[in-house]
């Protein structure tokens, strides 16, 4: 009885994790920090695209723009990562790792951002990608 119950449960988080899947939604439905965020940044560029993941707990939201930038935010509108084959503006980045790319890779620029709640994470035009601690210690170079 119980392998039935165990393998029950974990058909349901199975099915419920399945489930989690991207929701297109209006510009206006995205957290107002994401709001906040591309009107900051991204003034003059039009959203294509909006989705809402629905996630085990918290919702996550993606945008595209017109340009290609391609962002990532957390429930609450805070930046989870940003992409762009242009480049992302080195001032969305900490100043520490901007200044630590500027010194050992001075014709890179940077293409992804991502923010964790350990880490930040940087991938470079270069392809390298940079793994910082929260204080901002190279943790990982990967190529």
């Amino acid at each position: 009885m119980k392998k039935i119950l165990i393998i029950s449960a974990a058909l349901f988080m199975f099915a419920a994790i399945a489930k989690a899947d991207d929701k297109p939604i209006s510009a206006d439905q995205l957290p107002d920090a994401a709001k906040t965020f591309i009107k900051a940044n991204y003034p003059t560029e039009n959203i294509l695209y909006a989705s809402k993941e629905d996630g085990l707990i918290y919702p996550d939201y993606e945008v595209t723009l017109a340009n290609g930038v391609h962002v990532e935010f957390y429930s609450d509108g805070a930046l989870k990562s940003i992409e762009s084959r242009e480049g992302v503006p080195a001032d969305l980045i900490p100043v520490q790792i901007v200044e630590f790319v500027k010194v050992r890779y001075p014709d890179a620029y940077f293409v992804q951002y991502e923010v964790d709640k350990r880490h930040f994470e940087v991938k470079l035009s270069n392809r390298l990608e940079l793994k910082f601690s929260r204080n901002y210690n190279l943790m990982e170079i990967d190529d």
